[in-house]
């Protein structure tokens, strides 16, 4: 797992979601498979500028974005991830 500034894959949940369990294990094995870094942020957690993400992202969790771009939430695809990955996400 990376830092999540630098990560290409990231992924936005809470501890004690099973649909965020899903999520991580899915992108873990994802980004293992292409080699792409990940990392996770906890949205009850506050971030290094004291915000928290839970006020934005409560309701969706789990929220996964590729290279800044939103590409799912509450139950992440697969397919979707993977096509993100390989045609650049988002990237400009």
């Amino acid at each position: 797992m990376s830092d999540a500034t630098t990560a290409r894959v990231v992924l936005y949940g809470r501890t004690g979601c099973h649909l965020c369990d899903d999520a991580r294990a899915l992108v873990e094995r994802v980004c293992a498979d292409v080699g792409a870094t990940w990392a996770e942020v906890d949205v009850d957690l506050p971030g290094p500028d004291g915000t928290v993400l839970a006020d934005e992202l409560g309701e969706m969790v789990p929220v996964v974005d590729v290279d800044g771009v939103r590409r799912g939430y509450w139950r992440i695809d697969e397919a979707r991830l993977r096509r993100a990955l390989a045609t650049g996400g988002g990237r400009p």
